[in-house]
């Protein structure tokens, strides 16, 4: 780091996230190229070298950055349909829009999800996307592709689907693929696209959609591609009562039998929603170190219930927050997950005490980079830690009055960020994307939704 270039942020108040969540209420971050290089109380220390930008953080909380995960982008050109509807009311509902979608919508869409998560503090995303129409052009790159050119950290969660309505499924016909083509498309992507290295920009996990979406031979084959390919998986587990009635119709047992049965509960795989999970189920979670992506807006949007994130918690299950799809969360920011997945989890079992603000902040933080398999790189402010942090405003009329600057950020409204920083570059300055005109992306996706109802309405 000797002749790396220097970034110096003095003066903040800092919410390190560490194992001891060490906390400065004045301090300075040092980034020398895309790494951390010093944390700690007071100003940075004197003599650094190649000091290139110096921040003064007066009035701000220094944060990890957000890290979103569980989402589907493409699902922001579906926004504010079928409000007052369950889960599987939604996807019957809206799976005949989807499966139209093409690669000029899932680019547009996925711009608009990544503007949307990036100003409002996300430096680390994920997408799981699996809905892959004939003919519609190269979805996964499209997405990708928008990732990078945003400048956010990134994991596409390649999806498939192959039982659609003929076989008892969800999904049209025509919007699903084959057992052998899904299998050799994720393939395809994880070669092409996974990078493992330390400061890795993009990664690709194996992402079977659902138990009621994907054969059991997609989803124990697609468990044995991923581990041969050293690469994660991620599915949706356990999000619905009607769930759980399926998987006991279908297969003769719940759902975390099921995953067991097919491969899919380990240290390298995380589940989005885990929202009905009895005692049982926990400890199976807790014993194997599998992910739970807990989505409380989309949990409460569909009236999915509240999952048991503090038994998660106490039972050593690790626990990060998701966005979800824009079509079931449609403010689309992760930064108000923090605040919703407090108050929510207040109304389950545990009351007051269920979850504190310091626990909020470290779900989408720490316990985001867990659940993506990142937490040596990303997550916390450490030395050595990739250079991906969230200066917060709090000295405004929404926040100046609380004297504690972390509940101000998961108590108060959603906090303006100054600037955001991924792998060592600013992507965000007073609430403004750097890296995208914000403007032009509304346009794109506004075009592309009309496009989108167009196209279904014509059948």
């Amino acid at each position: 780091m000797a002749a790396a270039q220097r970034i110096v942020i003095e003066n903040g108040a800092i919410a390190t996230v560490d194992a001891d969540d060490t906390e400065y209420a004045s301090g300075h971050v040092v980034l020398a190229g895309n790494r951390i290089e010093s944390v700690g109380a007071g100003k940075a220390p004197e003599g650094l070298e190649n000091v290139v930008r110096r921040i003064d953080a007066s009035g701000h909380l220094v944060t990890p950055g957000l890290i979103n995960t569980h989402h589907h982008f493409y699902q922001w050109i579906t926004r504010g349909l079928a409000t007052d509807h369950n889960l599987f009311d939604w996807l019957v509902a809206l799976y005949p829009v989807w499966a139209r979608i093409d690669e000029p919508m899932v680019r547009a869409a996925a711009r608009g999800s990544l503007a949307m998560m990036a100003r409002g503090g996300v430096t680390t995303a994920m997408d799981h996307h699996y809905v892959f129409p004939q003919g519609s052009g190269d979805l996964s790159g499209a997405i990708i592709g928008a990732a990078r050119d945003m400048g956010v950290r990134f994991t596409l969660a390649r999806g498939s689907m192959d039982r659609s309505e003929k076989d008892g499924g969800l999904p049209p016909d025509f919007a699903v693929e084959t057992l052998d083509g899904a299998l050799a498309a994720t393939e395809d992507t994880v070669r092409r696209h996974h990078d493992s290295s330390f400061d890795a920009m993009t990664q690709v996990a194996v992402a079977p959609c659902s138990p009621f979406s994907v054969s059991t031979e997609l989803m124990r084959d697609g468990a044995q591609l991923a581990r041969r390919l050293g690469v994660r998986l991620h599915t949706h587990g356990s999000e619905t009562v009607e769930e759980e009635k399926f998987c006991q119709e279908l297969f003769g047992m719940g759902p975390t039998d099921y995953f067991e049965s097919t491969g899919w509960l380990g240290e390298d795989v995380w589940m989005a929603h885990c929202v009905h999970m009895n005692d049982s189920d926990i400890a199976a979670f807790a014993r194997t170190r599998t992910g739970v992506a807990h989505c409380p807006s989309s949990n409460a949007r569909l009236a999915a219930g509240i999952a048991r994130v503090p038994d998660m918690l106490a039972a050593g299950v690790p626990v990060g927050l998701g966005v979800d799809g824009t079509a079931s969360n449609e403010s689309g920011e992760l930064h108000t997950e923090l605040r919703n997945a407090l108050l929510i989890n207040r109304l389950g079992a545990h009351k007051e005490a269920a979850l504190n603000a310091r626990q909020a902040l470290r779900l989408g933080t720490y316990g985001g980079a867990q659940v993506l398999g990142r937490a040596a790189e990303t997550g916390s402010l450490e030395p050595g830690k990739l250079a991906d942090l969230v200066l917060w405003k709090l000295d405004t009329l929404a926040h100046a009055s609380i004297a504690d600057p972390v509940t101000a950020l998961v108590f108060g409204a959603a906090a303006p960020v100054t600037a955001s920083f991924v792998d060592g570059r600013q992507i965000v300055e007073d609430g403004r994307l750097l890296t995208a005109d914000e403007d032009a992306i509304a346009r794109s996706t506004r075009d592309e939704a009309q496009r989108l109802a167009r196209i279904a309405a014509q059948g």
